[in-house]
C-alpha cells in the first residue's frame, strides 16, 4: 500500500484490484488470492482487505463462493471500465465546481 495515499487502506485494496480488473490481469471467473495471503503480502489487516473485497462484490465485480473463495465476477470486465470512467467523470465534476447531485441532473436530464 502507498504511504503517500491519503485514501483508507481499504478502498486502496479495492483500487488496486479494480485495476488489475481493468487492465485485465485478472480476468473474469479468475480466482483471488485469500484474503489472509493478501493481507500478508501487502501487511495490513485481514479485515482491512476483506472490506475492500467485500465492496467490490458489492459493486459486482467479485463473487464469494463458498468453497471457491474470491472470484472476478464474469461482468467484471464491462462493469470496471464503466466503473472507472464514471470516477473519472465524478472528479472531473468536482474539479469544475460541480456536485454529484449537479452530475445527476445533467445526466437525466440527456435524451
Amino acid at each position: 500500500m502507498d504511504n503517500r495515499d491519503t485514501r483508507p487502506l481499504h478502498e486502496q485494496v479495492a483500487a488496486a484490484v479494480r485495476r488489475a480488473i481493468a487492465e485485465g490481469e485478472c480476468r473474469p471467473g479468475d480466482r483471488l488470492p485469500s484474503a489472509r495471503d493478501l493481507s500478508e503480502a501487502l501487511d495490513i489487516n485481514v479485515n482491512t482487505v476483506l472490506r475492500g473485497l467485500r465492496g467490490l462484490r458489492d459493486e459486482g465485480l467479485l463473487e464469494f463462493r463458498r468453497g471457491r473463495g474470491v472470484t472476478v465476477a464474469e461482468s467484471a470486465d464491462q462493469r470496471s471500465g464503466l466503473q472507472i470512467r464514471v470516477r473519472e467523470l465524478v472528479t472531473e465534476a468536482a474539479r469544475l465546481g460541480y456536485s454529484r447531485t449537479d452530475l445527476i441532473e445533467m445526466i437525466r436530464g440527456m435524451p
